[in-house]
């Protein structure tokens, strides 16, 4: 599965292997979402559209979206892996609201620079990583300060 810190040579529109109408089906509730989905939460909108899939379905289609680039998945900060249709395929970060799963793709120089002199300082090469940025989001913060 793609994970946030590798790189994939493969364009973000090549279409996953062995397209199916669950398939298609998975990759339409990706793309209109605007935040991270974990897999029963993707199950649950199928169900509610109309869709008959089972949970093992749509985890083998995330498995394989993942394995052609086209989605990202990050652990949340509750520790549970969630899916996001992958706008680039170059390397990228994210920073992600704890409260509604609402993400921005981030670039930084400053942070490839820091991990590969890291890694260099210690020996190691041929060297990954992964940096996600968890916090509370604009829109999340004003509906908290609105309840209070």
């Amino acid at each position: 599965m793609r994970e946030t810190g590798n790189v994939t040579d493969a364009p973000v529109t090549e279409p996953a292997a062995r397209t199916t109408r669950q398939g298609r089906a998975i990759e339409q509730v990706l793309a209109d979402a605007d935040a991270f989905l974990s897999a029963q939460e993707i199950y649950t909108k199928l169900r509610d559209g109309g869709d008959t899939v089972g949970l093992a379905t749509v985890y083998r289609h995330l498995q394989r979206l993942g394995e052609a680039g086209r989605l990202d998945a990050v652990k949340d900060a509750d520790d549970q892996l969630v899916y996001r249709r992958c706008d680039t395929a170059r390397h990228h970060h994210h920073l992600v609201c704890r409260s509604c799963r609402r993400s921005d793709e981030l670039e930084s120089a400053e942070v490839e620079q820091w991990a590969a002199t890291q890694a260099a300082h210690r020996g190691y090469s041929d060297v990954e990583h992964t940096v996600e940025i968890f916090g509370i989001c604009a829109d999340c913060r004003a509906r908290e300060g609105s309840s209070s």
